[in-house]
């Protein structure tokens, strides 16, 4: 049987459908080429704002029309809280009720056991599931519906699935997750020994030790989960790169309050800055939410200013919309204006391209090591033409050079233009 994958929304959704795409593979199911007509297409999809849901939904249609007759199967975020991961009008057949429980397997239904998964992007980088779930229930958020409490596999079986990627070739390793940093709840351990054991990863081959180089990232982690300790960890680690994302979602402590966020500014801005103390080149991405119920102005200015005063990297900012089932909608709350919503989005996407330039320029001419990735790209500079490559550093500077083929998936030392 012929079969596509279309995945939307994060990491993790990436890691989940490489595994099932591998996992149809060696059961004899062959993947479509470009342009070819699948018989099932299965969409892994997302729900963590209305945009993403419209994108669902659009994404239906348009494979509808591109693959005309084809059992189209829903699965992911948005799928588990429409209840149902069937989207076609026919009955399932018996190799597609197969594909569904191969799914089922991978992409769960139950909410309660940890699926393992991990994708390889690009022959360089692995994105590795460590965690699945959330516990937190924000008062905007629906991912604890979709996804389930939080829960985890034992390190042990992580620490092998990161070797049997480094020894398939990868390079770098994402470790990705829900809430990763309340990895160890359903173990008994900790996020933190969890970051010692890939940190040593080796292995024999023969009566030789191999320990291979690489490095490894660390996705979104909440910020009263992000110990001082951890983050002395990484500055002093042998592979944990110099990279931080941290959701701070508001800088007003009063909307942190309304969303049920467990931490303050005060302790985010000490995360932010006990980075920076040990790690003075670190990139620390940060997401941010805007129009939540209850924003008044006084909150974003407050919020605006907070955020801008912060030596962080870049942001990710995400537009509030009304989620069904939240208990946000419950609370007597000032409504913003959609209009104003868009114009807080757009300050802010200004004011992280104000940042990332900055931290940018505070590297120029600075030595690194860049991991060079496979995609190759025609340029044209002052009328000349050439093939590129681009590649990142360890504190996730983008930069580029002249293609050549036999530096992918290689480390090598750069100075920053």
């Amino acid at each position: 049987m012929i079969f596509k994958i279309i995945t939307l929304g994060c990491k993790l959704n990436f890691a989940e459908s490489s595994a099932l795409g591998k996992v149809l593979s060696d059961k004899g199911h062959r993947r479509a080429k470009n342009g070819e007509i699948a018989d099932v297409v299965i969409v892994n999809t997302c729900t963590v704002t209305d945009t993403a849901d419209k994108k669902d939904r659009q994404a239906i249609h348009r494979i509808k029309r591109e693959n005309p007759g084809a059992q189209i199967i829903m699965t992911g975020c948005y799928a588990a809280l429409l209840k149902d991961k069937v989207h076609a009008n026919e009955t399932l057949t018996a190799p597609h009720q197969a594909i569904l429980q191969e799914i089922d397997k991978l992409i769960p239904k139950n909410r309660e056991k940890f699926y393992h998964a991990y994708s390889r992007d690009d022959r360089t980088r692995c994105f590795l599931k460590v965690q699945d779930g959330c516990n937190y229930f924000c008062t905007y958020c629906t991912i604890p519906m979709a996804r389930g409490r939080s829960r985890n596999p034992h390190i042990c079986e992580l620490t092998d699935q990161a070797q049997k990627a480094l020894q398939e070739g990868a390079k770098e390793i994402v470790l990705t997750g829900v809430n990763i940093g309340d990895f160890g709840r359903s173990t008994g351990e900790t996020f933190l020994d969890l970051l010692r054991a890939l940190d040593t990863i080796c292995w024999y081959e023969g009566a030789q030790l191999v320990q291979p180089d690489y490095r490894i990232r660390i996705s979104s982690c909440e910020p009263n989960l992000l110990s001082d300790e951890i983050i002395d960890f990484v500055a002093h680690s042998h592979h944990f790169a110099p990279h931080f994302h941290i959701p701070l979602q508001s800088g007003s402590n009063e909307v942190l309050k309304i969303m049920h966020r467990r931490y303050t500014r005060e302790l985010f801005q000490e995360r932010v800055e006990h980075i920076k103390r040990v790690m003075p080149h670190a990139f620390i991405g940060v997401d941010c939410m805007v129009g939540v119920r209850g924003e008044t102005q006084e909150d974003w200015d407050d919020y605006y200013h907070f955020i801008a005063s912060l030596p962080v990297s870049q942001l990710h900012v995400f537009t509030y919309s009304e989620r069904a089932h939240t208990r946000m909608l419950d609370m007597d709350l000032y409504v913003v204006p959609l209009a104003e919503r868009e114009r807080r989005s757009q300050v802010l996407h200004a004011l992280s391209e104000q940042k990332l330039q900055q931290f940018y320029r505070e590297h120029q001419g600075e030595t690194a090591t860049v991991l060079w990735e496979s995609k190759k790209v025609r340029s044209t500079e002052n009328g000349t033409t050439r093939d590129i490559m681009y590649g990142f550093t360890e504190n996730y500077i983008k930069v580029s050079g002249p293609y050549d083929k036999f530096k992918i998936n290689h480390f090598e030392s750069v100075t920053i233009a």
